[in-house]
């Protein structure tokens, strides 16, 4: 492995903006930047990690911005790319407190347009560094039957597979970029804390794997400077920040941002770890999140909506999680989401008059998510027979849209490191109050590939596609990584779903058509 010195990698610019080469393996600069008064005072401040932004609205969006020592956050953005119809925002003050992070709400933005902005951070005394861009899409206007395409995904940077420079980096990310979404929704896993990397890995094949390496993820993280390094390592990746850098994004947090399945107030047996408390290791994971994540509220569960035809129901699986046992208990109280979230979420459904009303999940509905040898990760549990427990809080839920005349449900989730096409009907389940539906599941982003795992047959589903390797922890230049994508026709609404792989290929498609 080649190292580099922390000074050096500043000094030279080497991670600056979005679409730049990045050296091959870098040390622990890009996390954690020397703060000294003598090299503050070298020079004016930059961005260290480009730019992102998220939550687009038709009249808002977040923009992001990471400094290499304290200033001030400077946003001008117009809908013209050269910006000379620009509008400027003086935004917060990056300080150590944030990790030198910092984010800007754009407001009273027109609505269905790229829009073009340029960040850069001013210093004490009002010198700015050099400029980076990028570019959004907001959101139609409410009652706008207007087209929309997003891409999705989950699963970035696990089971040891980071950033290869051999091979170009985490090129899935160039793929997505250049479909040109108007957003990107990750569903989960969007860094892997609990998994540490090595410089090389030797595939069965006698390949060997290589990766960039931080020393943030060289273990598992346990504290804050190290939660905040496994977000920033992303961030290295050239194709990463293009993508950022032009993809509004649309977050949610699953497990592995804290560690492998856990759930509220866990105590860890685990060697690896000196802090035993999950709900320790899960403040500091939540606030790295918040702190290098361009999310626009402090709840991870939300609605966003795109025109007539779209709302996208976030959801926060792993926040208000019961713990995992054999997940067949009759205990209504009980489940994933918390009683708030659930009513939250089933008068949203019943509200919307969107055409199609997507449910973002950070677990799937009806596959089998063993932890352990009794224990059950997800909603399902194998059982096919009526609801028991996770599955009653989403009974309640799918019961309470049908009986409200709620039309238009998909699920989009990711988790289990494969895609596939789940459709759920009443004729084949043994829970019957809810109309049929599809569930479209996709992943990994640059992880280890796995699946299938086993449909439980309390909702009806049955697999309509299914594309999983041979083997558990396929590697990224094995193949069996994906993305989704979904195409909604803007005067008739219909949608499309296409499930790709790494190189954009796709490998199934459906299109839906709204049920009058």
């Amino acid at each position: 492995m080649t190292s580099v010195d922390r000074r050096t990698l500043l000094r030279t610019g080497t991670v600056v903006g979005a679409g730049l080469a990045i050296t091959p393996v870098v040390g622990a600069a890009a996390a954690a930047p020397d703060r000294s008064p003598a090299y503050i005072a070298s020079g004016r401040p930059n961005l260290s990690h480009g730019v992102q932004s998220g939550d687009a609205t038709a009249s808002s969006a977040i923009v992001w911005g990471r400094a290499d020592r304290p200033g001030r956050l400077i946003v001008e953005y117009g809908t013209r790319p050269d910006l000379r119809d620009a509008h400027r925002v003086r935004g917060p003050w990056l300080t150590p407190q944030s990790d030198l992070t910092g984010r800007v709400r754009l407001r009273g933005l027109a609505s269905g347009r790229r829009i073009h902005y340029r960040v850069r951070v001013e210093g004490e005394h009002g010198a700015a560094g050099e400029a980076v861009t990028g570019s959004l899409v907001t959101a139609p206007s409410e009652r706008a039957r207007a087209a929309v395409r997003f891409v999705w995904s989950g699963d970035t940077v696990g089971q040891g597979w980071g950033s290869n420079p051999d091979i170009g980096g985490m090129t899935i990310f160039e793929e997505m970029r250049r479909l040109r979404p108007d957003f990107f929704l990750h569903s989960g896993d969007t860094v892997y804390s609990d998994g540490p990397l090595t410089e090389s890995v030797t595939l069965p094949d006698g390949r060997i794997w290589r990766n960039v390496v931080t020393p943030e993820k060289s273990k598992v993280a346990e504290t804050l400077p190290e939660y905040r390094g496994q977000f920033a390592y992303n961030l290295l990746d050239r194709n990463y920040r293009a993508f950022t850098a032009e993809v509004a994004q649309v977050n949610q947090w699953d497990d592995h941002e804290v560690r492998n399945n856990w759930f509220p107030g866990q105590i860890l047996d685990d060697a690896r770890y000196g802090e035993k408390r999950v709900d320790v290791l899960a403040a500091r994971a939540k606030q790295a999140f918040r702190e290098w994540v361009p999310i626009g509220d402090d709840r991870v569960y939300r609605k966003l909506s795109y025109g007539r035809h779209l709302d996208v129901f976030v959801l926060d699986m792993r926040t208000y999680k019961d713990p995992n046992d054999d997940n067949r208990y009759a205990d209504p109280k009980r489940g994933l989401l918390g009683e708030r979230q659930r009513r939250w979420l089933i008068e949203g459904l019943a509200q919307s008059r969107a055409t199609w009303k997507v449910i973002a999940a950070d677990l799937p509905l009806g596959l089998v998510v063993p932890d352990g040898p009794t224990n059950l990760e997800g909603v399902a549990q194998g059982d096919p027979g009526a609801p028991l427990g996770r599955e009653l809080e989403f009974a309640q839920v799918l019961g309470s849209a049908r009986r409200c005349g709620v039309r238009g449900i998909v699920f989009l989730t990711a988790d289990v490191h494969y895609t596939a096409a789940h459709h759920y009907d009443p004729s084949r389940a043994a829970f019957k109050d809810f109309d049929p539906f599809w569930e479209f599941v996709s992943g990994p982003l640059n992880a280890g590939a796995f699946g299938p795992n086993a449909l439980d047959a309390t909702f009806g589903p049955r697999a309509e596609f299914v594309h999983a390797p041979p083997r558990a922890n396929y590697s990224p230049l094995e193949g069996f990584q994906h993305f989704g994508e979904i195409d909604i026709d803007g005067p008739t609404g219909n949608l499309t779903v296409r499930l790709r792989d790494a190189r954009s290929t796709v490998l199934w498609t459906k299109t839906l058509v709204p049920t009058r």
